[in-house]
């Protein structure tokens, strides 16, 4: 038994009040925005039920985990999202796993853990010999990240040269950018459905984005491109840790020869930055992309498949930065035949339905 393990103790629901449990995830290297309670709060309005575990040594917190459940026709599934905050080798997992696993199988069917850690195959080893299986991922596991510690020459001198060229371009040929607040969001709201239009996408309901600037709060930042005080544009960015989260975009038609959005997300940049966050994530590439960096292959190589997400890789790679990915999702069954029904027949069903 390690020698500390007697200061040791498992709370659960929850372990912390927010504020002490928001600063133990945005101090562990393994922490994520996901495993915040703004998202939980804001899950918890749209019918999940959170909950937490943590392991203490004395009065800090050393290992933990933020569950979402939400029941399906299936049965319900207990899903830790960016989670556990722990490392794989963390001598407070099996105290850990143990809280996670005799609430989990009491409410679920499996309990889904998509930690946010490096897809290596160290780490595929070790959560294969804790049981768990590969499933299919919620969030986007592959991503591009940069580096905002060097200075702003040479972040700019790493973007590709017409993204560089289209920043200058923006702002000299009078797109503003500036931080947006609260009465902005009903622009937001209207940017994101015309851009839905174009794309060709389903976009959340613009009370979504509403939830979400409450739930994060000062973390939540929307940057506004205007031409002669027209919005154009806008991003919506979250502060977490030492990360800034580049989380929805949205653009109209007008002004686009301007290249709004490529200002909008060097400025987005440059306040992260003078923030103290040390590291833009532009949130969600296609998969085939990180596991072909993963593998290290060359990602222009990758031959393109049916995933959504190629436009977007496009517009993201040109700001230079890393293409990264975390391990994805891995399930723990409890219940083999209903999880069958959860995670197999239901979303079948649904996507079926989606398409009629």
């Amino acid at each position: 038994m390690l020698p500390w393990a007697p200061m040791r103790q498992v709370q659960t629901s929850p372990p912390a009040q927010d504020a002490a449990w928001d600063d133990f995830v945005a101090r562990h290297p393994a922490g994520h925005f996901l495993q915040s309670s703004a998202w939980a709060r804001l899950r918890a309005a749209q019918g999940w039920a959170p909950w937490r575990v943590g392991v203490n040594d004395g009065p800090e917190i050393v290992a933990g985990a933020q569950v979402l459940v939400r029941r399906t026709r299936g049965g319900a599934l207990a899903y830790v999202p960016r989670g556990p905050v722990c490392a794989p080798d963390d001598p407070a997992w099996p105290e850990l796993a143990a809280a996670l696993r005799a609430r989990a199988a009491r409410e679920a069917v499996a309990l889904r853990l998509e930690p946010h850690w490096p897809d290596v195959p160290a780490t595929r080893a070790w959560l294969a010999a804790q049981g768990l299986r590969e499933a299919e991922p919620v969030q986007p596991p592959s991503t591009v990240v940069v580096d905002l510690r060097p200075p702003e020459e040479a972040l700019l001198a790493a973007m590709k040269p017409k993204w560089r060229y289209n920043v200058r371009l923006a702002a000299r040929s009078g797109v503003e950018v500036d931080e947006g607040g609260e009465a902005d969001l009903r622009t937001f709201g209207v940017l994101m459905a015309e851009t839905a239009r174009r794309d060709g996408f389903h976009a959340r309901p613009a009370a979504y984005y509403d939830a979400a600037w409450r739930a994060f709060g000062p973390a939540a930042h929307l940057y506004v491109a205007r031409v002669a005080g027209l919005p154009v544009a806008a991003i919506f960015v979250v502060h977490f840790g030492a990360s800034a989260t580049y989380l929805y975009g949205a653009s109209g038609e007008r002004e686009r020869q301007r290249m709004p959005n490529h200002l909008l997300q060097w400025e987005a940049m440059r306040r992260a930055r003078s923030d103290g966050r040390r590291r833009y994530d532009f949130w969600g590439v296609p998969d085939a992309i990180g596991r072909a960096a993963t593998a290290g292959m060359d990602p222009d190589q990758v031959p393109r498949d049916a995933d959504g997400l190629w436009g977007v890789w496009g517009f993201k790679r040109g700001f230079g930065g890393d293409v990264t990915r975390v391990v994805g999702a891995w399930d723990e069954v409890y219940a083999p035949a209903r999880y069958w029904l959860a995670t197999t027949l239901g979303p079948r069903l649904r996507r079926a339905l989606a398409r009629r």
